[in-house]
């Protein structure tokens, strides 16, 4: 949970890195919680149709912009421009890797 919270803590920080381990527990436990949200909700609202989850839609605009930004500064750690992040299938290739050792143009 220490690093899902790093990333609130850095809500708006575009500039540094994040290392794999950051940017994978934050993706992972945002995908939990809404899950999770989605299925609370869908048990105190069972007429509810599937993908219509007000929480869960709350929740993820809750946490867009540290997605953004925890996205941008892994693609930091890489070496890469931060704009990366938003190419498909390549920022996924590419935070599945490990990041740059030591220090980088980027910290």
């Amino acid at each position: 949970m220490e690093y899902y919270f790093k990333a609130f803590r850095k809500y708006f920080n575009y500039k540094g890195r994040a290392d794999k381990k950051e940017f994978w527990y934050f993706i992972i436990i945002n995908v939990i919680i809404a899950f999770l949200l989605g299925l609370i909700e869908k048990v105190f609202r069972p007429s509810m149709r599937p993908g219509t989850s007000i929480l869960a839609a709350i929740y993820n605009l809750i946490v867009f912009i540290p997605g953004i930004t925890v996205g941008m500064r892994r693609m930091h750690d890489l070496g890469a421009e931060g704009w990366h992040y938003f190419i498909p299938i390549y920022n996924l290739v590419q935070a599945c890797k490990e990041g740059t050792r030591g220090p980088n143009r980027f910290g």
